[in-house]
């Protein structure tokens, strides 16, 4: 083959030669190592406890791969737990170390920490019932050990409640405040209300007219109707002839235009002999007559 080669492609021994080396040297580069670890590695040898520490890691990642909600920060917890550890104790008092040497988490433990940090506490051993971070089966573990100082419940602040108001009747058109805060159903707001109000009209002549004043409605109106009485001669009454613009514009029955009106008017045609006179105000309907009849003197 070599004298082939010689002849067909005009190599010379020398360049040949030098060619058949060079394929030599790439063959064993590519094929000694696989040779090398065939004949002559051997796998290490593994001792019984390294394979059982083998075993135990393929189990965890098993089960890591099953529980796959597990997260990574649960397993480490779980790693990182001492060893359940139990001895006399006072939930009240313990801090977040001793509840995880009792074999709870650090979550666990901190959610009862902060339970009676703020203001929680036990009050006998079967009060760790109500902690949903500890389990039936701890509790039961726990309990034997669970030793509270005697103390008394939390007293709970008694509120005293306000008086009941008794029944009584006022006389709404003379009454103070004071005196109509005593209706059951005023409060101090709805009597100081009233009386802006009334001072505003001159007086009641109608319990109904109670409606007029602001949150008065009819539950309010039904609930303090019969405790009130209106006398009418209390009533401040208006010299229709001689009262002006200043005495009229403070009553809420009449506009500016109807409270002009009847002073123009009685300057042109004279004073108003009675109640009648007023419906010759074109202004004045006979509903804006009848409701400011009972304020009105001649």
């Amino acid at each position: 083959m070599k004298n082939w080669l010689i002849n067909h492609y005009g190599f010379s021994k020398r360049s040949l030669n030098g060619l058949l080396v060079l394929l030599l040297l790439i063959v064993l580069t590519i094929f000694a190592p696989i040779i090398y670890r065939y004949y002559f590695l051997k796998p290490p040898s593994i001792d019984a406890n390294e394979m059982q520490a083998l075993q135990r890691l393929e189990l965890v990642d098993r089960y890591a791969k099953r529980n796959y909600k597990n997260t990574r920060s649960e397993i480490e917890d779980l790693a990182s737990r001492p060893l359940v550890h139990y001895q006399t104790f006072d939930p009240n008092l313990i801090d977040e170390k001793m509840w995880q040497q009792f074999g709870l988490s650090y979550k666990q433990a901190m959610s009862i920490v902060n339970y009676v940090k703020k203001g929680g506490r036990f009050y006998k051993p079967e009060d760790l019932k109500k902690m949903y971070t500890i389990s039936p089966k701890k509790y039961e573990a726990l309990l034997p050990f669970v030793s509270i100082a005697s103390s008394k419940p939390f007293e709970k602040k008694t509120i005293t409640p306000y008086p009941k108001k008794e029944p009584v009747m006022v006389e709404i058109n003379t009454a103070d405040t004071l005196a109509l805060d005593k209706i059951k159903g005023i409060g101090i707001a709805f009597a100081k209300r009233i009386v802006k109000y009334r001072e505003r009209l001159g007086g009641f002549y109608r319990k109904e007219q109670l409606f007029e004043v602001f949150g008065i409605d009819t539950p309010k109106f039904n609930e303090i109707k019969d405790q009130i009485r209106i006398e009418v001669e209390a009533i401040r009454k208006l010299n229709i002839n001689t009262a002006e613009f200043e005495d009229l514009k403070k009553h809420p029955y009449l506009s500016f235009k109807q409270m002009n009106a009847i002073i123009q008017y009685r300057k042109q045609h004279g004073p108003y002999k009675s109640i009648a006179d007023l419906n010759k105000v074109l202004i004045l309907n006979p509903e804006t007559i009848q409701r400011i009849a009972p304020y009105l003197s001649f």
